[in-house]
């Protein structure tokens, strides 16, 4: 396992002050839903490749859980985040595992916008999950991960649902929130930080302009977005993500999810 560092001072400004509460969220309901679901959906990626090996990075990858996932499937996996502490979390965690998965890892400080100059291109699958709505101006970001997919390549990105910012408030009965909510292009997060949305089509028309198309996506966080506290266990854990299972990808359900989990393949020349 190699890794590089960076001075701290060079940190993604937007989420430092969301490093910590997001620590302490680990293991909350919101949490264990997002990293359970986006685990199967990568996993589908994955399977739809017909490959059992495969060169990922994950950029953003905080305390590493979908990355520690590919590695434990058996693909290689560099694991890039601007925070020192996400990745001593991370770090922790790959010394507890099996000598193989901790072969197929390798940790990078830096942010995402440098990743290529650190790392490269021509990636299988290039993942970047609740990163660009931390970025006041992500055209830097999505030209970096536009550059790494390789050719036969997939961006998986998990945004903030930009058409749904005001069902949140509604269950949790802020009506009060409800009419700016519907217009607005953020949000304040549970973090307590300001946090952007980005809708589907707005992602579409950006990262076909970098020769990329979308090719699936998901909704995630459908029914529990507006709940606190410990994930379940157990049997009603198991109900829980087989409810939000079988709503991820249906309409209208998806459309309204908290967050939204897309996938992007190169576009074919003249399709």
């Amino acid at each position: 396992m190699a890794q590089q560092r960076r001075p701290e001072s060079e940190d993604a400004g937007g989420f430092d002050g969301g490093v910590e509460p997001w620590l302490r969220g680990l293991g909350q309901i919101r949490d264990v839903v997002r990293q359970h679901l986006v685990a199967d959906q990568v996993a589908e990626v994955v399977a739809a490749t017909g490959r059992t090996a495969l060169r990922a990075i994950d950029v953003g990858c905080g305390q590493g859980t979908q990355a520690l996932g590919l590695a434990r499937a058996g693909h290689e996996v560099i694991c890039l985040d601007p925070s020192p502490a996400l990745l001593e979390v991370l770090v922790a965690t790959l010394g507890g595992e099996p000598d193989e998965v901790r072969g197929r890892v390798r940790v990078v400080t830096g942010t995402g916008e440098d990743a290529p100059a650190l790392v490269g291109g021509g990636f299988d699958l290039v993942l970047c999950h609740g990163v660009l709505m931390y970025l006041d101006d992500d055209a830097g970001l999505l030209d970096a991960l536009a550059r790494m997919t390789g050719p036969d390549g997939r961006l998986s990105l998990v945004v903030r649902n930009g058409d749904a910012l005001g069902l949140r408030p509604g269950l949790l009965g802020d009506w009060a929130a409800v009419p700016a909510a519907v217009d607005a292009d953020g949000y304040e997060n549970r973090l307590g930080l300001r946090a952007r949305a980005h809708r589907l089509a707005d992602l579409d028309s950006a990262l076909g302009a970098r020769g990329l198309r979308r090719e699936h996506w998901w909704g995630v966080r459908v029914l529990c977005d507006h709940l606190d506290g410990p994930a379940p266990d157990g049997d009603r854990l198991d109900a829980l993500l087989a409810a939000e299972r079988a709503v991820a990808g249906r309409e209208p359900y998806r459309s309204v999810a908290a967050l939204t989990h897309a996938v992007y393949g190169r576009a074919v020349p003249g399709t």
